[in-house]
C-alpha cells in the first residue's frame, strides 16, 4: 500500500517523516480533511496560509487542504 505524507505548511513547512499508508489517493486526501478539521477545532490560533499537504510516496504534492478555510 502507498505511503502518504501530510506536511503542516504556513510559509515554514513541518515535515511528516512517518506518514501513513492508504490504499487510494482519495483517501488520503480525505484523511487531511480530517486532520484540518481537527486541528482547526483544537487551536485557536486562526492562520489563513496553515494547510496541509498531502504528499505521494514519491514527494509529490496531490492535495493541499487549507486548515482555516472560513478565512480564504
Amino acid at each position: 500500500m502507498p505511503t502518504y505524507y501530510f506536511d503542516m505548511k504556513d510559509g515554514v513547512p513541518i515535515r511528516d517523516r512517518v506518514g501513513l499508508e492508504f490504499p487510494t489517493d482519495q483517501l488520503a486526501i480525505e484523511h487531511s480533511k480530517l486532520i484540518a478539521h481537527r486541528f482547526s477545532h483544537e487551536h485557536l490560533v486562526e492562520d489563513r496560509n496553515l494547510w496541509i499537504e498531502v504528499l505521494n510516496e514519491s514527494g509529490t504534492e496531490i492535495h493541499r487542504e487549507p486548515v482555516y478555510p472560513d478565512l480564504r
